[in-house]
């Protein structure tokens, strides 16, 4: 599946997040979603990356928009990683199964490895792609980066 572009539409979707809650993206149907998908928990790069997200939770809040961090991982996993992490305010989202659903439908699913690209995604209000930016596997993403975007409008 080719990878969402800018100015594609997404819609609404729900996963369990570290908790085994299921969280339902249009519980925030007056918000931007940051959708910051890393390959795999436990792994050096993709705990800064969800730290990174945590430690700016008030601003992205603040810019009405709702940073969600997304893996292949289980709930149960997310949940013990989330803990060793200190997160306490972000959603840590499971795309265990169907495995990768929600990266397949993106475009971002990396089949042969079995987990997804390291990207950040903003979707506006009526989850509309306004930003997408995939990384290298081994670059910490620059959460500033993501802030001046939202911060311009």
């Amino acid at each position: 599946m080719a990878r969402i572009k800018v100015g594609e539409k997404f819609g609404n979707f729900m996963l369990k997040n570290q908790q085994d809650l299921g969280i339902n993206t249009e519980g925030f149907e007056d918000k931007k979603i940051l959708l910051s998908f890393h390959p795999m928990a436990w792994t050096s790069v993709c705990a800064k990356q969800m730290q990174s997200l945590e430690d700016y939770y008030e601003v992205f809040e603040e810019l009405n928009t709702v940073p969600l961090g997304i893996s292949i991982d289980t709930a149960p996993s997310k949940k013990a990683w989330a803990e060793s992490l200190g997160i306490e305010e972000l959603d840590l989202l499971a795309d265990f199964w169907p495995h990768g659903a929600i990266a397949s439908k993106l475009g971002i699913f990396i089949e042969k490895f079995g987990f997804s690209e390291r990207a950040n995604i903003i979707l506006d209000e009526q989850r509309k792609a306004i930003f997408v930016k995939v990384y290298p596997m081994k670059e910490l993403p620059d959460v500033k980066e993501l802030v001046a975007f939202l911060k311009k409008g």
